[in-house]
């Protein structure tokens, strides 16, 4: 098995940590026998993202939204292709926001976006900080439960955002301690077919394993036939996640101290 993985504007989206979600997947991935190939796309050197079966895009400051902003924007319809295929897309933070309708920026300002949700962020100057406890919304596919070696309910990450973003999709997960998507609805990130939104650095994956396996299980799924996969996954190789799972709980428990 093999998955094409590609990692968007890493010389510009990438702060708190957010290489770390592509780091997380590539081991993983190794870890598992799944071979993996990353290509990473920027504004001096594009790659066909149809071809790709994973994306990953970082957060970043409203700079960096900027420099970015037109460039994505012509990437529009290949992105909402990628999505209603059921291809996983992990968008984080500023990346995240930019797949809504606008972004109403600090100045006032309506910064257009890749207008594929109905969702739209409202800057405000008073930042909503600090480590964050939701629910998991996610619902792992029974093909893959002999591969998960956990019982991770929760998802613990760090949020540091001035937007307030607004929508009515499925939420990633329930604000149980910290802000989430605005500080007012108690509900964090989105869900769209295989699209993760977040506000959650940290960075996300490497904290919670099951997210990462999620989106790596869901990109064989999506790539593979079910008689492929059913003859073969007993193939790939089982993860301690000891070390990981140890981690994230005691981060929990802090969270939930505080």
């Amino acid at each position: 098995m093999k998955l094409e993985v590609v990692n968007m504007y890493p010389d510009i989206l990438n702060i708190y940590g957010d290489i770390g979600n592509l780091i997380c997947i590539k081991n993983r991935c190794e870890w598992r026998g799944i071979d993996i190939n990353i290509k990473n796309f920027t504004i001096d050197k594009e790659t066909n993202l149809e071809d790709s079966d994973m994306i990953l895009i970082g957060g970043g400051s409203d700079k960096g939204q900027d420099i970015i902003s037109d460039h994505i924007l012509n990437q529009r319809n290949s992105l909402e292709s990628f999505i209603e295929a059921k291809k996983p897309i992990l968008a984080i933070c500023g990346s995240y926001q930019i797949f809504g309708n606008y972004y109403l920026n600090p100045y006032n300002e309506k910064i257009p976006c890749l207008e594929i949700f109905e969702m739209e962020t409202i800057s405000k100057k008073e930042r909503l900080t600090g480590d964050i406890l939701i629910s998991n919304n996610l619902r792992s596919d029974s093909l893959f439960k002999s591969k998960q070696s956990y019982n991770l309910t929760d998802i613990i990450g760090f949020e540091n955002h001035g937007g307030r973003t607004y929508h009515n999709y499925d939420p990633l997960g329930n604000v149980k301690v910290g802000f989430g998507n605005n500080g007012e609805d108690g509900e964090e990130g989105m869900i769209y077919k295989n699209f993760i939104g977040s506000y959650l650095h940290g960075p996300i994956l490497p904290k919670n394993p099951h997210i990462a396996d999620y989106m790596i299980f869901n990109a064989l799924k999506n790539k593979y036939d079910i008689d492929y996969l059913n003859e073969n996954i007993l193939n790939l190789k089982d993860i301690d996640d000891s070390i990981e799972i140890n981690a994230h709980n005691i981060m929990k428990n802090r969270i939930l101290k505080t």
